[in-house]
Protein backbone atom coordinates (compact mmCIF):
# COMPACT_ATOMS: atom_id res chain seq x y z
CA UNK A 1 0.00 0.00 0.00
CA UNK A 2 2.83 2.47 1.02
CA UNK A 3 4.18 1.70 -2.47
CA UNK A 4 1.26 2.69 -4.05
CA UNK A 5 1.05 6.10 -1.88
CA UNK A 6 4.47 6.76 -2.64
CA UNK A 7 3.88 6.66 -6.80
CA UNK A 8 0.69 8.66 -6.36
CA UNK A 9 2.45 11.25 -4.83
CA UNK A 10 4.96 11.40 -7.50
CA UNK A 11 2.70 12.39 -9.94
CA UNK A 12 -0.06 14.66 -7.61
CA UNK A 13 0.58 18.12 -6.29
CA UNK A 14 0.48 18.36 -2.37
CA UNK A 15 -3.07 19.26 -1.11
CA UNK A 16 -2.23 22.58 -0.71
CA UNK A 17 -5.07 25.93 -1.23
CA UNK A 18 -3.12 28.88 -2.52
CA UNK A 19 -4.78 32.04 -3.12
CA UNK A 20 -3.67 35.89 -4.07
CA UNK A 21 -4.80 38.63 -2.64
CA UNK A 22 -3.84 42.01 -4.66
CA UNK A 23 -4.25 45.05 -2.97
CA UNK A 24 -4.99 46.96 -5.99
CA UNK A 25 -7.53 45.74 -9.20
CA UNK A 26 -4.91 48.52 -11.60
CA UNK A 27 -0.97 48.62 -11.24
CA UNK A 28 1.39 50.99 -12.61
CA UNK A 29 4.76 50.26 -14.81
CA UNK A 30 7.69 51.52 -12.60
CA UNK A 31 5.38 50.62 -9.48
CA UNK A 32 5.10 47.41 -7.32
CA UNK A 33 3.00 44.80 -7.23
CA UNK A 34 1.65 43.95 -3.50
CA UNK A 35 0.03 41.44 -2.41
CA UNK A 36 0.06 38.35 -0.31
CA UNK A 37 0.26 34.50 -0.91
CA UNK A 38 -2.47 32.72 1.50
CA UNK A 39 -1.43 29.25 2.40
CA UNK A 40 -2.85 26.29 4.08
CA UNK A 41 -2.29 22.79 3.72
CA UNK A 42 -4.59 19.86 3.91
CA UNK A 43 -1.25 17.09 4.30
CA UNK A 44 2.43 17.09 5.73
CA UNK A 45 5.35 17.51 3.24
CA UNK A 46 8.32 19.76 2.49
CA UNK A 47 8.82 22.76 0.31
CA UNK A 48 12.05 23.64 -1.47
CA UNK A 49 10.15 27.17 -1.96
CA UNK A 50 7.12 29.27 -1.49
CA UNK A 51 6.73 31.95 -4.80
CA UNK A 52 5.30 34.13 -6.85
CA UNK A 53 5.87 34.15 -10.82
CA UNK A 54 4.73 36.98 -12.83
CA UNK A 55 4.51 37.48 -16.55
CA UNK A 56 4.22 39.53 -19.67
CA UNK A 57 2.86 37.74 -22.23
CA UNK A 58 2.59 39.86 -25.71
CA UNK A 59 0.58 38.59 -28.72
CA UNK A 60 0.42 39.50 -32.20
CA UNK A 61 -1.54 38.17 -34.97
CA UNK A 62 0.80 37.31 -38.24
CA UNK A 63 0.35 36.30 -41.54
CA UNK A 64 1.98 32.57 -42.02
CA UNK A 65 2.44 30.42 -44.99
CA UNK A 66 0.86 26.95 -44.33
CA UNK A 67 0.43 24.14 -46.72
CA UNK A 68 -2.97 22.85 -47.15
CA UNK A 69 -3.78 18.82 -47.78
CA UNK A 70 -6.72 19.67 -49.29
CA UNK A 71 -6.16 22.73 -51.78
CA UNK A 72 -2.42 20.38 -51.90
CA UNK A 73 -0.80 23.83 -51.77
CA UNK A 74 0.40 26.71 -49.10
CA UNK A 75 -1.60 29.35 -48.21
CA UNK A 76 -1.59 32.36 -46.12
CA UNK A 77 -3.50 31.86 -42.63
CA UNK A 78 -3.83 34.13 -39.84
CA UNK A 79 -1.94 32.81 -36.66
CA UNK A 80 -1.02 34.08 -33.16
CA UNK A 81 2.29 34.14 -32.05
CA UNK A 82 3.30 34.74 -28.65
CA UNK A 83 6.30 35.82 -26.52
CA UNK A 84 7.20 36.29 -23.11
CA UNK A 85 8.69 39.53 -22.86
CA UNK A 86 9.31 39.66 -18.77
CA UNK A 87 8.99 36.89 -16.68
CA UNK A 88 10.07 37.27 -12.47
CA UNK A 89 10.13 34.71 -9.95
CA UNK A 90 10.68 36.01 -6.30
CA UNK A 91 10.96 33.96 -3.55
CA UNK A 92 8.83 34.22 -0.30
CA UNK A 93 10.03 31.37 1.53
CA UNK A 94 13.04 29.22 1.43
CA UNK A 95 12.93 25.75 2.93
CA UNK A 96 10.06 24.96 4.90
CA UNK A 97 8.49 21.71 6.62
CA UNK A 98 4.28 22.08 6.18
CA UNK A 99 2.28 20.16 8.74
CA UNK A 100 -1.48 19.35 8.00
CA UNK A 101 -3.47 22.47 9.28
CA UNK A 102 -0.88 24.74 8.35
CA UNK A 103 -1.84 28.17 7.21
CA UNK A 104 0.68 31.43 6.96
CA UNK A 105 0.40 34.67 5.16
CA UNK A 106 3.40 35.33 2.74
CA UNK A 107 3.39 39.29 1.97
CA UNK A 108 5.62 40.28 -1.94
CA UNK A 109 6.45 43.43 -3.51
CA UNK A 110 7.32 42.67 -6.69
CA UNK A 111 8.58 45.99 -8.63
CA UNK A 112 7.40 46.22 -12.40
CA UNK A 113 10.42 47.87 -14.66
CA UNK A 114 8.96 51.39 -16.42
CA UNK A 115 10.23 50.35 -19.64
CA UNK A 116 8.00 46.98 -19.95
CA UNK A 117 4.12 47.20 -22.00
CA UNK A 118 1.32 48.21 -20.33
CA UNK A 119 -2.05 45.94 -20.64
CA UNK A 120 -3.52 46.09 -24.00
CA UNK A 121 -6.25 44.32 -26.33
CA UNK A 122 -6.75 44.80 -29.55
CA UNK A 123 -7.62 43.45 -32.94
CA UNK A 124 -3.76 42.18 -33.63
CA UNK A 125 -2.34 42.64 -30.53
CA UNK A 126 -2.37 41.89 -26.83
CA UNK A 127 0.04 42.17 -24.16
CA UNK A 128 -1.23 40.48 -20.87
CA UNK A 129 0.13 40.39 -17.26
CA UNK A 130 -0.28 37.24 -15.11
CA UNK A 131 0.57 36.23 -11.67
CA UNK A 132 0.21 32.75 -9.65
CA UNK A 133 1.55 31.34 -6.49
CA UNK A 134 3.51 28.55 -6.43
CA UNK A 135 4.98 25.54 -3.66
CA UNK A 136 7.34 24.03 -4.91
CA UNK A 137 8.16 20.13 -3.80
CA UNK A 138 11.24 18.30 -4.57
CA UNK A 139 9.93 15.18 -6.59
CA UNK A 140 6.39 15.85 -6.72
CA UNK A 141 4.43 18.49 -8.91
CA UNK A 142 4.17 22.22 -7.65
CA UNK A 143 1.31 23.21 -5.98
CA UNK A 144 -0.04 26.23 -8.06
CA UNK A 145 -2.64 28.90 -7.24
CA UNK A 146 -5.33 29.68 -10.04
CA UNK A 147 -3.11 32.48 -12.39
CA UNK A 148 -4.80 35.85 -12.14
CA UNK A 149 -4.31 38.50 -15.09
CA UNK A 150 -3.61 41.89 -13.56
CA UNK A 151 -4.45 45.29 -15.23
CA UNK A 152 -0.91 46.81 -15.59
CA UNK A 153 -1.41 50.38 -16.94
CA UNK A 154 0.85 53.54 -17.57
CA UNK A 155 2.08 55.55 -15.22
CA UNK A 156 -0.24 59.13 -14.33
CA UNK A 157 1.60 61.74 -16.45
CA UNK A 158 3.06 64.60 -14.12
CA UNK A 159 0.95 67.71 -13.95
CA UNK A 160 2.75 70.23 -16.22
CA UNK A 161 3.34 73.31 -14.29
CA UNK A 162 3.39 76.81 -16.89
CA UNK A 163 4.98 79.60 -15.08
CA UNK A 164 3.86 82.88 -16.33
CA UNK A 165 6.50 86.03 -17.01
CA UNK A 166 4.79 88.96 -17.13
CA UNK A 167 7.35 91.89 -18.47
CA UNK A 168 6.75 94.89 -16.22
CA UNK A 169 7.14 98.20 -17.83
CA UNK A 170 9.63 100.41 -15.29
CA UNK A 171 9.06 104.50 -15.35
CA UNK A 172 11.41 106.84 -13.90
CA UNK A 173 10.13 109.68 -11.31
CA UNK A 174 9.98 113.09 -12.56
CA UNK A 175 11.27 114.27 -9.11
CA UNK A 176 13.68 111.81 -7.97
CA UNK A 177 14.85 109.94 -10.53
CA UNK A 178 13.96 106.66 -9.06
CA UNK A 179 13.11 103.71 -11.23
CA UNK A 180 9.49 102.59 -10.38
CA UNK A 181 6.80 100.09 -11.72
CA UNK A 182 4.09 101.63 -14.21
CA UNK A 183 1.61 100.17 -12.06
CA UNK A 184 2.37 101.99 -8.94
CA UNK A 185 0.60 105.23 -8.64
CA UNK A 186 3.11 106.88 -6.01
CA UNK A 187 7.15 106.69 -6.37
CA UNK A 188 8.23 104.49 -3.70
CA UNK A 189 10.92 106.18 -2.79
CA UNK A 190 9.98 109.80 -2.73
CA UNK A 191 6.23 109.12 -1.92
CA UNK A 192 5.29 111.74 -5.24
CA UNK A 193 2.35 111.15 -7.43
CA UNK A 194 2.92 109.94 -10.64
CA UNK A 195 2.41 112.29 -13.33
CA UNK A 196 1.93 110.83 -16.63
Amino acid sequence: MSFLRKLAEKVTPPKVNLKLNLSDSVFFLGGDIKGELIVSSEEEFDSEEIRCELQCVESAKVQKRIYSPSLKREIFTEVWESATIYSVKPSLSGPLHISKGFSNKFPFNIPIPITMKPTSKSVDRRVTWTIKGVVAVKGRPDAVSPTVEIQVAQPPAAPVVKEVIREVVMVPCKYCGALFPQTEIVCPNCGAKRTA
